[in-house]
């Protein structure tokens, strides 16, 4: 007979414990089922190591440049490896380890190791790692929070050479002396900059002919010129048709291209190459929760599957995959479900960043967008070299540019690729989510010197998109 519970939370993800303590709080009896590491994808693979990586790497280039601010570093600047990784395992334990307490010690919360799978519409199964059956719940209201993994793709001769993934490259001791990135968006741009600036030769191969496709143009070679300047190389239209170690013990990997391209050689491959939700092995099927052909589950407005007291929340429902979306998505099902509220994904406004660095940040739509939409629209866009805060760090790179309703005068959307531009942008996304014209912005008083002190002068410029 199965043990009984009010929920059910698959996944310690970043939307998944909080809405498990909330559960907790409100009385019902909640069940946690996370059969790794606790935190997710972000805490362990994600957002919290990589973001420690960038910093060492900031570090260093700070360091290499400081004579241009007047300050002398004796000596050539260096990275250990083994010294940054012990940081970054410190870091990520923290956070980890508390989650884990945090939930463990919740008011109404049980906590279960293991690889949950659905056997019914509202029962569940859990296995140790040895496949064994140790337990069997129930449960009223199931949440699957059980994010995603990276894809590696199906390349001839994968199974012959070392390669890594955005988790595995984070376990490496030493400073690869040449890193191939396969992949032109977030992740692979990131861990390029990283990895140059701890002192590798990197070259990013990207399949389409620029890279950030997602993003305008001009953003995306803007921030190719900075990463170019670096000392990043890029390789367009990079059809890759094989790999093969260079060493008898598997190390090593020759890249080799489509249409008879040129090969390449280097001592590390990484594939970022996108991401699969972990759906394919929960046994959706016996519960009747249904998924798209990527493996998503789709939900409502209110993140409800087409089961009824089934949600899904986090990078698996299609809905935005970020570690800020997973959290709206608990706070959506949170104010829904025990607060009486009726708010619904619909009516999030997309926001997120590329920490390279400067930073790349977004909201809303981008002047493609818009200019595909059709609508009238107005314009402005500003250099960051106009910045004070940015030129006074001497850090002039990028620019900012707005879009707005012509009809509505409502921010449409807002991009910012500069120093601090993933704080400054939250000027553009608090206006946006009140549902406040363009003018509330452009005319509130800003301190100086910042960064969004600009913004005003910005909006100054507006004119109509032609």
């Amino acid at each position: 007979m199965p043990q009984h519970f009010d929920a059910i939370v698959i996944g310690t993800g970043q939307g998944g414990p909080p809405l498990a303590v909330r559960l907790g709080e409100s009385g019902r009896k909640t069940a946690v089922i996370e059969r790794a590491a606790f935190g997710g994808t972000c805490v362990n693979v994600g957002c919290t190591p990589t973001k420690s990586y960038v910093a060492s790497a900031r570090a260093a280039h700070v360091a290499r440049h400081a004579a241009e601010l007047g300050v002398q570093v004796e000596g050539p600047v260096s990275v250990n490896l083994e010294q940054v990784k012990v940081r970054k395992d410190k870091v990520v334990a923290q956070s980890r380890d508390g989650l884990e307490q945090w939930l463990r010690g919740a008011q109404n919360v049980t906590v279960f190791n293991g690889h949950a799978r659905f056997t019914g519409p509202h029962t569940v199964q859990i296995a140790d790692r040895d496949g064994q059956i140790v337990e069997q719940l129930s449960a009223d209201q199931i949440f699957i929070n059980t994010g995603t993994r990276a894809v590696v793709p199906p390349v001839d001769g994968i199974e012959r050479i070392r390669h890594y993934t955005n988790s595995t490259l984070l376990e490496l001791s030493e400073v690869p002396e040449h890193l191939a990135i396969v992949g032109g968006s977030y992740i692979a741009l990131e861990f390029a900059q990283v990895f140059r600036r701890f002192g590798s030769h990197v070259t990013v191969l990207v399949r389409e002919e620029r890279i950030l496709t997602r993003e305008d143009e001009d953003f995306a070679l803007a921030v190719q010129t900075v990463l170019a300047r670096e000392g990043i190389e890029f390789r367009y239209g990079a059809d890759l048709a094989s790999v093969e170690p260079l060493q008898a013990d598997g190390s090593g990997v020759r890249v080799k291209f489509g249409k008879g391209a040129a090969s390449l050689d280097a001592s590390h491959v990484l594939f970022a190459t996108g991401r699969r939700p972990n759906t394919d092995d929960l046994g959706l099927d016996a519960a009747g929760v249904t998924t798209d052909r990527h493996g998503r589950i789709p939900v409502d407005g209110q993140l409800r599957t087409n089961v009824q007291g089934v949600w899904a929340i986090g990078d698996i429902n299609g809905r935005g995959a970020f570690t800020h979306t997973s959290y709206d998505d608990f706070q959506i099902v949170a104010a829904n479900l025990l607060d009486g509220g009726s708010r619904s994904v619909d009516d999030r406004i997309m926001a997120y960043a590329l920490y390279v660095d400067p930073p790349l940040a977004r909201v809303g739509m981008s002047e493609s967008e818009v200019r595909a939409s059709g609508r009238p629209a107005l314009i402005a866009t500003m250099p960051m070299s106009r910045v004070g805060r940015a030129r006074e760090r001497g850090e002039t790179d990028g620019f900012m540019k707005a879009l707005v309703d012509a009809q509505t005068k409502r921010i449409l959307g807002a991009t910012i690729f500069g120093i601090e531009g993933d704080e400054a942008i939250h000027t553009f996304i608090d206006i946006m989510t009140a549902g406040a014209p363009y003018t509330t912005l452009q005319y509130a008083m800003h301190i100086h010197p910042t960064i969004c002190e600009l913004i005003p002068t910005l909006l100054d410029g507006l004119k109509p998109l032609v």
